[in-house]
């Protein structure tokens, strides 16, 4: 990733309703929410939503697509990934107990089970 990249999404993400929306998009899984919903549930009014929106789309960080008269947003696990090991891909320099919780967490979400506690 470049750094101007890197810049970018970091960018998108400083501000405390673009992190709480893509926290919120994170959470919502591949699928995404429509627009409406996450304006609901975060209670923020639709046009300092599309701003949000607009600038974590343009950072790379979600995308979009129309459903009926919806538009969903989804965050863009791939550029997550991205943006996490370019930050820690230096990390440790010989030190694994630097980087150990890093390492504790992504073994968790890598197998995680997006089914685990649902009710049968």
């Amino acid at each position: 990733m470049e750094v101007s990249a890197a810049t970018r999404r970091l960018s998108a993400l400083a501000q405390d309703s673009r992190l709480i929306v893509f926290r919120l998009l994170v959470r919502a899984g591949p699928e995404g929410i429509a627009a409406g919903e996450i304006a609901r549930s975060l209670d923020i009014t639709p046009n300092t939503l599309s701003a949000q929106l607009n600038l974590l789309s343009n950072a790379g960080l979600i995308s979009c697509r129309r459903d009926g008269r919806s538009i969903i947003y989804a965050a863009d696990y791939q550029a997550m990934g991205q943006l996490l090991v370019y930050l820690t891909e230096d990390c440790c320099q010989g030190r694994p107990e630097v980087c150990a919780p890093l390492a504790e967490v992504a073994a968790r979400a890598a197998c995680c089970d997006p089914l685990e506690g649902a009710i049968p």
